[in-house]
């Protein structure tokens, strides 16, 4: 397969390297330190396109591929995870469900202010002892005429200290399990609907993380996203193409830490000379350079499949799972090559090894990888 980036997605590529520049990396250790939510970012994303790059134009998208979502998000988390992971979480957890799965009227309704960046989403699947195995979860939803009533708790979720609109999974057939999910869209607004703030995370500390409560909230029929106890499918589906713009940001993390390293041992001197002149360090270098360029390239692999729609499953996962693994390497040895220097928030390193694990852990564990790549190998 041939990967060769054409014109227009050149040109958002360096936009999106221009933005990132100009408007995240000077606050990208602001929003570490404070853990305060990006408010007066998002405007700014919006007006870029960057909060629903795949959403064609009529719901409000820029009508992009893929293959420009990932570009972004790899310009977007070489400097600052958080920023990334909003839009990540914007694009391929919110409006990509409406997308693929709503219907005319909530695509106008939920979609449109989703993909122009007028609202906020979040995806509202994990619970507090229902992770990977979501089956086991516990917040259900009750039919009361034309409505559904919801009861229960989700937690680790990402946007939602600041999210208008939720995608959120209940169970409505207990006794089946997986056979027995349901998907709705939910008003954040709604009466019985409280969020508490997460704080004291290691790293992506200013994503929004909040658990989310639902108190007899009462949504109408008319906000089932797919069919009944069918929402296992959509979780699933979702989390697929989502796997890819975490992979996107695992590569752009990686790409930050590994141009810090090389900055540093160019300037840093040590027995008469710069780090860099040093076989061990150029060693380091070399090998985050391999692993960096094989995540990128397996990454763009798996969107140019999604794009051309045909079945992307196992590379999204095989994307995910090299990506996350090599930005906890590359991050690693990043500190390793600043010694103590990488130790200390004053050097970017610090904050890009914190923000680097939890891409093997969102959106589906490495070890969940491996068990989709397995089964997709085994037929």
């Amino acid at each position: 397969m041939r990967i060769e980036l054409n014109e227009d997605q050149k040109l958002i590529q360096e936009s999106a390297a221009d933005f990132a520049i100009k408007h995240v990396k000077p606050i990208a250790a602001e929003l570490d330190e404070t853990q305060e939510f990006p408010v007066a970012l998002l405007p700014k994303l919006a007006e870029m396109g960057f909060m629903g790059i795949a959403v064609p134009e009529e719901y409000g998208g820029a009508g992009l591929d893929y293959v420009s979502y990932v570009l972004v998000m790899e310009e977007l988390a070489r400097y600052c995870g958080t920023t990334s992971v909003i839009v990540s979480v914007n694009n391929s957890l919110a409006c990509e469900p409406i997308l693929t799965y709503g219907t005319e009227e909530q695509k106008q309704e939920f979609l449109t202010p989703l993909a122009s960046g007028e609202k906020l989403g979040c995806f509202a699947l994990t619970e507090p002892n229902s992770g990977s195995d979501c089956g086991s979860m516990k917040t259900y939803a009750k039919r009361e005429g034309e409505d559904w009533i919801l009861n229960g708790a989700k937690i680790f979720i990402t946007c939602a200290t600041n999210a208008q609109t939720a995608i959120v999974f209940t169970s409505t057939n207990p006794s089946q399990g997986n056979r027995g999910i349901t998907a709705f869209i939910v008003d954040m607004d709604q009466p019985g609907v409280s969020v508490k703030t997460m704080h004291g995370k290691m790293g992506i500390r200013a994503s929004g993380l909040a658990e989310i409560v639902f108190e007899d909230v009462k949504v109408p029929d008319s906000n089932r996203l797919g069919e009944v106890d069918k929402g296992f499918k959509i979780a699933m589906t979702t989390l697929n193409a989502g796997r890819i713009g975490i992979a996107a940001q695992a590569v752009g993390i990686s790409r930050g830490a590994m141009e810090e390293s090389i900055q540093y041992s160019s300037e840093r001197q040590q027995f008469g000379k710069p780090i860099g002149k040093f076989q061990a360090i150029q060693f380091f270098l070399a090998d985050m350079a391999v692993r960096i360029d094989a995540s990128r390239l397996l990454t763009l692999k798996a969107c140019t499949l999604k794009d051309k729609g045909e079945n992307y499953n196992n590379l999204s996962a095989m994307a995910k799972l090299l990506a996350g693994e090599t930005a906890t390497w590359v991050t690693n040895k990043a500190v390793q090559v600043h010694g103590g220097y990488g130790y200390i928030k004053e050097y970017n390193v610090e904050r890009y090894f914190r923000d680097a694990r939890i891409t093997e852990i969102y959106e589906g564990t490495s070890e969940i990888q491996k068990v989709v790549i397995s089964r997709e190998l085994l037929g």
